[in-house]
């Protein structure tokens, strides 16, 4: 396993100081409200997507400057970099990062050291030399503490280089018993590595600049890139070359010297990692749908370098990970046998405790739950474990030496991916963003040329917006409700606001109002019918529904018919007709009739569960889910908002077995989410379900927590039949993003449905709905710019 796996998961860094001036943030009023132009950001950003790079390592830049030169040992191999050394020394007489932060002291001291070692090897930079002991000298102390951030390596590469430069001749300004001390430490940390054979030997040789003549160099190269380097370290590469010259090694370093001219970063080449990184964090904040060109294109290139089987991507574990996250479900055919080599239990543990990188446990953990296969049962065994060291991470509260926000780990063990809703989850990453933050590896590092800055101030405007559009739209919901005098029905649950969020939270850019809208008020209509099929005594009063509804004549108001059949036929009527209209001006033909099928669809699979609770019928489980997949009433909520996705749905599209396939199966993880939460209350009002079926159907044999466990395995199975069929491309006639809205739908059901019944029992749903639709976005962030930024974003 590649030690790169601990690659950066940091945003791409800015200066914390620097104002909304300084930003270019063009802000204007109009009243008492602040609006940001998005358009400078969304093309600056837009520009840099191909510059991405990482900043300058003091480090790495050290190491490469004490290689000699193959044909006069006496003389640097790289002169340049000393010269970059020199230049580059800050004031208090530390190598670092421009952006000093405290809790990377070990960082400094194990970069300065470097440089000073470097410096007196080749005896250049006195003066240099000198500030530099200085510094070590007055924050040795933090050597020890246990509260501050370690490199990678540290207590193994730390006392090796005190070592080397007692041996060159510094004086260096430490207590030989304090030397000793850290000594022991490097003995018992190399003890402590001893656990799988192969992981301490990549873990060992990633630092093996730490380990000296101790290390057998030619076990190292077996390390070595087709690129040359070891582990694309350039301190690791250069380590090697001190102790067993190899030309492509050297060819790797002078590749470097030709790039950066007098510098290296501590990662090289990491392309790949960086821009699904970018990624990454962009469809995190939501703001995605202003670069699918960049990233399609990023997409497309990843997609080539993973059918050639690159280095870059194979070689290291998160890059792999979050690749095959990404391309699949992007609609890319990848295999999870790029990940089979962790379905070994010892090899999984003992790797990822030599490591100790939470950030790849978490991209591992996201990549096993993209299953798409029956038989991907590897999948299935790293989702296990990844989730048992992350939950153990979270237990203990530490995170195992990185920078990583805990509150994602959290996040990410409460949501999973069939849980998560993107509106959720770009207001979590909106408020727990972290500007200006490095990573550290062996030592620390930034991204830049992207700033964080424009991206958060591009998300926090389109988070914004959306919401102030979707308090208006539920306004206008309830304006609606109130006008059909569907909240005159005293049977009818009034859940607007949730079938508004369901809504919201997955259609959730400005410009799908329309889809919105439909999937909200359609919800609406169909809890309404639900509740008028499931109160309903009367037979002959839902008989003049159905009759109305196979007529569906403009002339049904010159009929009688009881009050509450009069409000939901004309709610049907007027709405569906209004949809339905609007729908087929935007796709050139009548659709009308197609929304009228799906209601009828429907209510004659409500009238059968009716007659079953009406008159005690028992169905056979075969019939019951025939029926309740239907009654679930997910086609009449979909349907009409899918031909507010796209300009072109066709017929034939729907009337395919695809799309009835994709119906199918979300509505079996609907109406069997719901049978598992709503078992007790079910049964309370005298109506069966997959649960009561299965136990009454086994005469005895079937608990009922052993009906539920059977449940759960078929909801998993069509839960991944059904992500399949959404990221498969090759032979599918309906458009990705009507598809992705049967996802989408499939990801709410399971959030509702997560803990109990969300829908009937809402108390744990409320601070849900309030987070996406109601409650202003809140920060944590110290960088006074950002304050200032949330301040004038929230008036």
């Amino acid at each position: 396993m590649s030690p790169s796996l601990q690659i950066m998961h940091s945003v791409i860094a800015v200066a914390p100081n620097c104002t909304l001036t300084d930003l270019g943030c063009k802000m204007h009023r109009s009243g008492n409200k602040t609006y940001m132009c998005q358009g400078g950001s969304i093309e600056r950003i837009s520009r840099q997507f191909q510059k991405v790079q990482l900043s300058a390592s003091s480090y790495d830049t050290a190491w490469v400057a004490m290689v000699p030169s193959p044909t006069s040992p006496n003389h640097p191999c790289f002169p340049q970099f000393l010269d970059w050394i020199i230049k580059h020394q800050h004031s208090d007489g530390s190598w670092r990062l421009n952006h000093a932060q405290p809790s990377l002291i070990k960082d400094y001291l194990s970069s300065t050291l470097a440089c000073i070692i470097a410096l007196e090897r080749w005896k250049v930079g006195q003066e240099q030399v000198r500030k530099g002991l200085n510094f070590i000298r007055s924050n040795f102390s933090s050597i020890l503490d246990e509260r501050l951030q370690s490199p990678i390596g540290f207590d193994i590469v730390f006392p090796r280089m005190l070592k080397y430069a007692i041996d060159i001749g510094l004086d260096v300004p430490i207590e030989h018993h304090e030397i000793d001390n850290m000594l022991r430490r490097q003995n018992a940390e190399l003890h402590r590595e001893q656990g799988s054979c192969n992981a301490r030997e990549t873990y060992l040789a990633y630092v093996a600049e730490g380990l000296g003549n101790l290390h057998d160099w030619k076990e190292t190269m077996k390390h070595q890139l087709k690129n040359g380097s070891l582990f694309n370290s350039a301190a690791t590469t250069a380590a090697a070359m001190m102790h067993h010259y190899d030309s492509k090694a050297h060819e790797y370093l002078h590749s470097l010297r030709l790039k950066f001219h007098s510098l290296v970063p501590t990662l090289y080449a990491v392309d790949v990692h960086t821009h699904l990184h970018l990624i990454d964090t962009i469809e995190k904040l939501g703001i995605a749908e202003h670069f699918r060109h960049e990233i399609k294109s990023i997409l497309d290139k990843t997609y080539r370098s993973w059918l050639l089987e690159e280095e870059e991507i194979h070689s290291d574990v998160a890059t792999c990970a979050m690749a095959f996250r990404l391309l699949r479900l992007n609609g890319y055919d990848v295999s999870s046998d790029c990940l089979s080599r962790l379905v070994d239990e010892d090899y999984f543990n003992n790797a990822l405790q030599g490591y100790k990188d939470v950030n790849t446990l978490l991209e591992l953990y996201k990549a096993s739950q993209i299953k798409i296969f029956p038989n991907e049962q590897g999948l299935d065994k790293l989702a296990s474990w990844s989730r048992m060291f992350l939950k153990e991470v979270l237990s203990t509260n530490r995170n195992l030496g990185h920078q990583i926000d805990l509150k994602e780990v959290d996040y990410a063990l409460k949501f999973s991916i069939w849980s998560n809703v993107e509106r959720l989850k770009h207001k979590s990453t909106i408020e727990n963003f972290t500007l200006g933050n490095s990573h550290a590896l062996k030592t620390s590092c930034e991204r830049y040329s992207i700033k964080d800055s424009d991206l958060v101030r591009l998300a926090l405007d389109s988070f914004r917006t959306s919401q102030r559009k979707y308090q208006e739209e539920l306004q206008m919901l309830d304006n609606w409700v109130q006008d059909s005098k569907l909240d005159q029905l005293e049977f009818a649950r009034q859940k607007q606001t949730f079938c508004y969020f369901s809504a919201a939270a997955t259609l959730f850019s400005p410009g799908m109002s329309d889809a919105r809208i439909s999937y909200a008020k359609s919800s609406v209509l169909a809890t309404v019918v639900d509740d008028f099929f499931d109160n309903g005594e009367s037979i002959e009063e839902l008989q003049d529904l159905i009759s109305l509804v196979e007529k569906w004549d403009a002339n049904w108001e010159k009929e009688t018919h009881s009050e509450q059949v009069n409000i939901i036929f004309s709610a049907l009527f007027h709405t569906i007709n209004e949809l339905g209209t609007k729908a087929s001006v935007l796709q050139k033909r009548a659709i009308t009739h197609h929304l009228v099928e799906a209601w009828l669809r429907l209510i004659n699979c409500m009238m059968k569960e009716a007659e079953w609770r009406i008159t005690k019928e028992v169905p056979s489980l075969d019939e019951y889910m025939k029926n309740g997949f239907v009654s679930f009433a997910l086609e009449p909520v979909i349907l009409p908002a899918l031909y507010f996705l796209v300009p072109e749905l066709p017929e034939a599209a729907v009337r395919n077995t695809e799309y009835e396939n994709l119906l199918r199966l979300v509505s079996i993880c609907g109406r069997l989410l719901n049978d598992v939460q709503g078992f007790q209350r079910e049964c309370e009002e005298g109506k069966v379900n997959a649960v009561s079926l299965r136990v009454l159907h086994s005469a005895g044999s079937t608990s009922e927590e052993e009906a539920k466990q059977q449940i759960q395995g078929e909801i998993e199975s069509a839960r991944t039949e059904l992500l399949r069929m959404v990221v498969q491309q090759e032979g599918s006639v309906v458009p990705r993003p009507c598809k992705d809205l049967f996802w989408k739908t499939c990801k709410i059901l399971h959030l509702f449905y997560m803990n109990n019944d969300g829908f009937t029992s809402p108390k744990e749903m409320v601070r849900t709905v309030d987070a996406v639709i109601h409650e202003p976005i809140k920060t944590k962030l110290k960088s006074p710019w950002l304050r200032s930024l949330f301040i004038h974003i929230n008036i």
